[in-house]
Order: C-alpha cells, then structure tokens, then sequence
C-alpha cells in the first residue's frame, strides 16, 4: 500500500530532471510546480499526494506504455487545483502544454502528458487498452486503499470547508457510489491485486458513516 505520510521524494529535482531535462527552463517548471503543489490551501492535493502518486507508478511502471509520460501526467494532474473538477484537470493540462515545450518535451509526449491529466477528471472514462491511462488512474486512486484512509477523508472534507455538512455529504456519497458501482476499481493486474479489495471496504466504511448526516436516504452501494 502506499501511505502519503511517508516522505516527499517527489520534491528531487534529479526525478524531474529524468523527465524533463537539466535546463533553466526545466528548473523553473520544477519550482513553479512545487510551489502550486504547496499551496496553502491543499489538505490532501499536496506535495504529499503527489509524492504517493510517483511511489504507486513505481509500483505499477512495466505496465506503462510511456512511463515518461505517465510520470510527467502525474506531476500536473492537480498542478492547478481550485476544488472545480473538470476545470481543475482541463486548467492543468493546459499547464502542461504551456510548460513542457520549453523543457525541450517533444511535442507527441507533451500531448499524450496534457491527454492523461484530463482522463484524472473521470477514472471511469477510461478506455480499454488504455495503457498510460491505466497506470496513471490507478495510481492516482491508490489512497482508497491505504491505511491512512481516514486522515485521507478528514483532508477531502477540509478542502471543501465551504460546502455545508449535508450538501459535502451528498455529493460524496454519490461520488463514492460511483466507483462502487464500477465492476473494478483498478485497470492493470496489480493494481487490483494490490488495492481492491481494501479500497472497496475503505469506501463502504465511509458510506456508512455518512448515512446519518443523508436521513432517509439508501446508502447501500
């Protein structure tokens, strides 16, 4: 399992410059992607998830068709992060095309980069076949079975303070009917092997905790 608390080494400039080069404009994409993984108003979109995402596609790699390009999805999947899905995803896709030219990224790679950070919007719109894809939704949902999946929740919840405790409720209980609803969670072999049945009894938990705060309303997936 991977556990987000245990350490940051996504913050290694040599593991960027593996991707995208040893130059002066690499580095100032490395900075200016730490700084908006940073930001303070991440609870669980932070340099942390970034550094479990990067330690899941290890895991997962000889499954990638382009590991390259499946590391670089992963370092701007959430580079732009305002708590609005789909725009969040398209804003920082578009990040990637602006940004991974000038690190002398060919121009095949930076699209299948950009192509990978708008399938994080809905794992579930991934295609069979999807090698990358696969590799890097998997990894992304990875948390769902690790043992911090509480602090993971509690951190969810604090990013969307604003939202009142009823409506957050709801909609994160169709959110996680959702993938419940899915005949798997995770695409390559082991990443199933690995986080399946974990992730889904991490979920169920959840959903029958937020119950109380729906009255009335079927929590059973």
């Amino acid at each position: 399992m991977i556990d987000r608390a245990a350490g940051d080494p996504a913050t290694a400039f040599e593991r960027w410059a593996a991707l995208a080069g040893d130059s002066r404009a690499s580095r100032a994409v490395h900075a200016e992607l730490l700084a908006r993984w940073s930001e303070p108003h991440r609870r669980y979109h932070d340099r942390a998830h970034l550094a479990a995402v990067l330690s899941a596609i290890d895991l997962l790699r000889a499954e990638a068709g382009d590991e390259t390009a499946v590391r670089l999805a992963a370092w701007f999947h959430d580079a732009v992060y305002d708590g609005r899905p789909g725009w969040d995803e398209e804003r920082s896709a578009q990040l990637a095309q602006a940004r991974l030219p000038r690190c002398g990224v060919p121009g095949s790679r930076v699209a299948e980069t950009a192509r990978l950070v708008r399938l994080t919007a809905a794992h579930d719109a991934l295609a069979p076949g999807d090698r990358n894809g696969a590799v890097l939704c998997d990894a992304d949902l990875a948390v769902l079975a690790g043992p911090g999946y509480d602090d993971y929740a509690r951190a969810v919840r604090q990013e969307y303070a604003h939202i009142p405790d009823d409506l957050f409720a709801a909609g994160r209980a169709e959110v996680l009917r959702r993938l419940l609803g899915t005949p798997v969670l995770f695409r390559t072999a082991r990443g199933r092997r690995l986080w399946e049945e974990r992730a889904r009894a991490n979920m169920t938990a959840e959903l029958a905790a937020l119950a109380p705060a729906q009255p009335g309303r079927d929590e059973t997936p």
